[in-house]
């Protein structure tokens, strides 16, 4: 069944990368991106099912004993899944629950409710039966709290905010006669980039515009502050200005736009305040122009690059187009690393160095779950690159990882006295090897 949805979201690609666009302000190229990624979490979590839950362990134990080890579903989970990736993330939760054992109670985020709709539709039509997994769209408050307080509910599945993550874990605590349940969450991040000054100018350039404004900046994994060693910061301030200024802010549904709207009214107004702080304060790096012709009807945010003096200066996480940057002496690069893992988030973090030794000392120090060296850091791929934090970012394991259906299953050990049966009937077969 699993398999067959992959084929039918791969078959539907052109109507389903439609909807992100006009649902969700995706850029087209995202989301032939997103359907590729949810395809991959239905072709990867079938083969891991067959391979953990296809048959059972067999355990060590004295003569005369048999011992197993079978995994099976905790029950109804409720899957809770964010618009910023309504197709990936929502298919990547479904599936692994389900596919683990479970019923699931699929609530999609409110802003993308359509593009769930239809994923569920084409789950039905792959096989699933109806009361096994069932849609309830709906807002958060309204929905989300009824799931979270239910006792009937045995794990949830989460992404989005850390402090919703939060309001989930007390309400599943508080309820009265229910199972302890299962919470896996991802959730948001204070990602940091560190460039020494062996690092390739053009090469940080590319890759942080990449991290910090495609998809509008509204990715988990995307790059909020970036730390340049001061003997190479001007410089590369100087070319990410004019890379900046090459962006092309519009109609997510143009092939010619790199940055689209951000999801809604709301979040625009707390980006654009945030941004009009930094303002004020005479921090403004760098703004991409927008095109009144091109924006003036919409949600749009315009890219922007801000000078901050250490990431303690964000209170919270700033989901949109926004790139805060730091310098930093070489003498403070433990001070700087101290910080970071202060915050108490752990998602993604990056490296630019060409130096070798430099760089596996800092992945090793840095508290998180993806590590990026001279490369952008966001697209984690399914199999390949688990995605999943730590601390403030979520309880792991990671999703698209080969541990990750585990945290749906409950585990039984059956163990059998074959001497009582007779004795062991496989020790008569010994002789004639």
């Amino acid at each position: 069944i699993i398999r067959r949805l992959g084929d039918l979201l791969e078959g539907n690609m052109a109507e389903l990368m439609t909807l992100c666009s006009r649902e969700g302000g995706k850029l087209l190229t995202d989301g032939v991106d997103e359907i590729k990624e949810a395809v991959d979490f239905c072709r990867y979590y079938a083969m891991r099912a067959e391979e953990q839950f296809g048959q059972p362990i067999t355990l060590p134990g004295p003569t005369g004993e048999s011992n197993e080890l079978t995994l099976n579903g905790k029950g109804v989970f409720a899957a809770i899944s964010p618009w910023n990736f309504p197709v990936a993330i929502f298919c990547g939760q479904v599936v692994a629950a389900a596919v683990a054992g479970n019923s699931v109670l699929a609530k999609p985020a409110e802003q993308t409710s359509i593009i769930a709709h239809r994923v569920i539709e084409l789950l039905y039509e792959a096989g699933m039966p109806r009361d096994v997994v069932q849609l309830l769209p709906g807002d958060g408050p309204t929905v989300g709290s009824v799931l979270s307080s239910d006792p009937r509910i045995t794990g949830v599945a989460f992404t989005g905010s850390t402090d919703t993550a939060q309001v989930i874990n007390r309400a599943l605590a508080a309820r009265e006669n229910a199972p302890l349940p299962a919470l896996v969450a991802e959730t948001g991040g204070m990602n940091a980039l560190i460039v020494d000054s062996t690092a390739l100018p053009e090469q940080v350039v590319a890759d942080v515009v990449q991290s910090a404004y495609q998809s509008a900046g509204q990715r988990c994994s995307a790059l909020r502050v970036l730390f340049l060693q001061e003997e190479v910061a001007d410089r590369i301030i100087e070319i990410l200005r004019g890379a900046m200024q090459e962006l092309n802010v519009g109609d997510p549904r143009d092939l010619g736009t790199d940055v689209g709207p951000v999801i809604d009214e709301e979040a625009r107004k707390n980006l654009a305040a945030h941004i009009d702080k930094l303002k004020a304060e005479g921090r403004l790096l760098a703004e991409t122009r927008l095109d009144p012709a091109h924006t003036g009807h919409g949600t749009f945010i315009a890219p922007t690059a801000f000078s901050i003096d250490g990431i303690d200066a964000l209170e919270s996480e700033q989901f949109g187009p926004i790139l805060h940057v730091v310098r930093y002496r070489a003498s403070d690069i433990e001070d700087v690393i101290e910080t970071i893992n202060a915050k108490g988030y752990g998602l993604t973090f990056g490296v630019h160095s060409r130096n070798e030794s430099f760089s596996q000392l800092i992945a090793q120090k840095i508290r998180v779950g993806n590590v990026y060296i001279n490369r952008n850091i966001i697209g984690a791929v399914v199999g390949v690159q688990p995605f999943g934090g730590q601390g403030l970012s979520g309880t792991g394991p990671k999703a698209g990882g080969p541990h990750y259906l585990l945290r749906f299953a409950t585990e039984k050990t059956i163990t059998i006295n074959t001497a009582a049966l007779g004795g062991n009937a496989t020790l008569l077969a010994l002789g004639d090897e």
